[in-house]
Parts: C-alpha cells; sequence; structure tokens
C-alpha cells in the first residue's frame, strides 16, 4: 500500500495519538546520515496499532520507572521506497550493514519498528554514548562489554541504555545487536509475511 494512504487504513495509528512522546523524526530533514530531507511531503508520522499500543505501555512504564523522562520518537513508520533511497545511499560501503535489505524488507516498512531515545526532564536527550544513526562499534549493544572495558562507552552511558531497554522491552519490543536505538515489535519473519508493507 501506498503511504500516501496510510490515514484512510485501520491497522495505522498515528504517533500524535500517543500521550506522553515527543515525536521528532529526522528523515524529515537533514539531521540524518544521509543529509537530506527524505520523507519530504509523506506523512510518516504512523505507526501500525500493535506497534503503537506497545510504545504507549513502554511510555507508562517509563514515567512510573523514572519520573520527568520522556520517549522521543526518531523514526517509526519508513516507506519501502525511502529504505531503497537509504540501502543505495550506502551501496558499495561497509555502512551498509545498518540498513535492512530491501529485497527482505525493513521492519519499519511495516510499521512495526521504531527508533527511539530518551528526554530528560530539562527536555534534553539523555548520553547514549553515540547518536541515533551513528554507524560505528560503540553503537552495538551486542558490544558495550567490550566498548565499557575499553574506555569507548561510560557506565552510565551503559546505564542510560539500559532505561531505555528496559522500558521497551516491558512493553514487547525487541532489540537489535547493531543500534540501540532500534527496537522491533513481533517476530521479523512474521511481519514480513503477514503484515501490509507500506510503499
Amino acid at each position: 500500500m501506498r503511504c500516501e494512504l496510510i490515514a484512510d487504513h485501520p491497522d495505522f495509528r498515528r504517533l500524535t495519538a500517543i500521550e506522553g512522546i515527543t515525536v521528532d523524526l529526522r528523515y524529515v530533514g537533514a539531521d540524518n546520515f544521509v543529509g537530506r530531507d527524505l520523507y519530504g511531503d509523506l506523512d510518516c508520522a504512523w505507526l501500525h496499532r500493535e506497534a503503537a499500543t506497545a510504545l504507549e505501555q513502554a511510555v507508562h512504564y517509563l514515567a512510573e520507572q523514572h519520573p520527568g523522562y520522556r520517549i522521543i520518537v526518531l523514526d517509526a513508520l519508513r516507506p519501502h521506497r525511502v529504505q531503497e533511497m537509504l540501502w543505495a545511499h550506502l551501496d558499495g560501503t561497509p555502512l551498509q550493514m545498518y540498513v535492512a535489505d530491501p529485497a527482505r524488507g525493513s521492519i519499519h516498512s511495516f510499521g512495526m519498528a521504531v527508533d527511539v531515545t530518551i528526554l530528560d526532564p530539562q527536555g534534553k536527550e539523555i548520553d547514549m554514548g553515540s547518536g541515533f544513526d551513528e554507524m560505528v562499534e560503540k553503537s552495538h549493544p551486542a558490544l558495550e562489554e567490550k566498548m565499557l572495558a575499553a574506555g569507548h562507552i561510560t557506565a552510565q552511558q551503559r546505564s542510560n541504555r539500559d532505561i531505555l531497554r528496559q522500558a521497551m522491552f516491558h512493553a514487547g519490543f525487541r532489540g537489535i545487536n547493531s543500534e540501540w536505538w532500534h527496537f522491533n515489535f513481533g517476530d521479523p519473519a512474521v511481519v514480513r509475511q503477514t503484515y501490509l508493507r507500506i510503499d
């Protein structure tokens, strides 16, 4: 289904309908690794209703455990056509490993993945040791022990990541090995086989 038609589909929910979050989609504008606006006039502030309900649960859990902290959404629904642009931008580089091959499909394109971080009570992003879409080893959850031991991330930065993970895992999201900010909802294989992809 084309992204332009999503507002009329009952399986999708607008991010602004989720109370307690901040939305700052980084592929709107140039504040991303490509350095330009990838969404343009496309309305990408959506999630599949299942992922949206889970995100609500994560928001409530975070508020209970860490009053004043808020989840900020950096990316949610990502149309397949934009995924193809990201893949092409990194073609021929080792960094392509950070982007799902469009031939398989990104879970973002089904509205079942979200990129998030946390704002502190003053509205500032807490320090995670690397930035959103920073394609380096210190962004990898799977390498955190190694990065901590080598002094590439601090214990506080690791603790901050744990705060985010606890909230997202509590709601049923799953992380990935290479990006502390990325969380999938549902089994990716099932999502790819049975959910509606947005193009």
